[in-house]
């Protein structure tokens, strides 16, 4: 099914995207899978513009059969020595949710599960696949591609409770402005800095399944002011919102990183 045409599910899918900051919304479904879930699968997304300073977080969200949901995505950070750093982020918000994984700490935005968290010299403008796979034994492993390069950046792995299955057929992504969860400054909307980010068809190696991204939405408290927008790409789907720039005033107000 194609979620983009589907109005019921979108709105479904809504409560269970962030909302204390929340911003842009999108879903994406894969055809054809097993009852038992997916065993992988693969969400490429560009951050073909945005100011290199902390706050955005792209991500898209996964559910597994049997459990919960998972996160998996990418943040800009301040250049260092002269190079861009992004964050990737891997994540389960499931209870009984384990890791040994030196990139991955327990706990997943102050509640149950695991967050995985790498950093890296990467390239704004650049598509990165962001692979959501299991070895086995419930274990799953996330890894950021550059889909240039070839390399695989190893963000994390966890492993699931019994009873967990494969990845389900369809859930939702999000673009949000994560400084907005501890602190809103006056007129907050009119100082969102600008992005511009493509979200791409997942994939799967799974024979006879096809991935779709739909357009994203605007929802939370700012909408119709930030000048939000979404259209189709060859492979997906772009959005953008925001106007100000870091010299606009962002860094006139101070945060701490709480992304993960």
């Amino acid at each position: 099914m194609k979620l983009s045409s589907s109005f019921t599910l979108v709105a479904s899918l809504l409560g269970a995207l962030p909302s204390a900051h929340a911003l842009v919304g999108s879903t994406w479904s894969v055809t054809n899978i097993p009852s038992t879930g997916l065993t992988d699968i693969t969400f490429p997304i560009t951050i073909v513009e945005a100011d290199h300073i902390s706050g955005y977080y792209f991500a898209q969200q996964f559910k597994f059969t049997g459990t919960g949901i998972g996160y998996t995505g990418i943040q800009p950070r301040p250049d260092s020595g002269g190079k861009a750093v992004l964050h990737g982020v891997f994540s389960s918000f499931i209870s009984g949710t384990n890791t040994s994984d030196a990139n991955c700490k327990p706990g997943a935005d102050g509640g149950a599960g695991v967050s995985c968290k790498v950093e890296w010299n990467g390239v704004y403008g650049r598509k990165y696949n962001f692979e959501v796979k299991t070895t086995g034994d419930r274990l799953w492993v996330g890894t950021a591609v550059d889909t240039v390069t070839g390399e695989r950046i190893h963000i994390g792995s966890y492993t699931l409770p019994v009873g967990s299955k494969g990845i389900r057929s369809y859930q939702s992504g999000f673009v949000e402005w994560y400084p907005w969860n501890s602190k809103k400054p006056a007129n907050h909307c009119a100082l969102l800095p600008y992005q511009r980010t493509i979200f791409g068809n997942p994939s799967t190696t799974n024979a006879g399944s096809v991935g779709t991204q739909s357009l994203a939405h605007e929802y939370g408290d700012c909408v119709g002011e930030v000048a939000f927008h979404t259209g189709k790409v060859s492979g997906g789907a772009e959005n953008n919102c925001g106007t100000e720039s870091v010299a606009g005033g962002v860094e006139n107000y101070g945060f701490r990183d709480q992304s993960g």
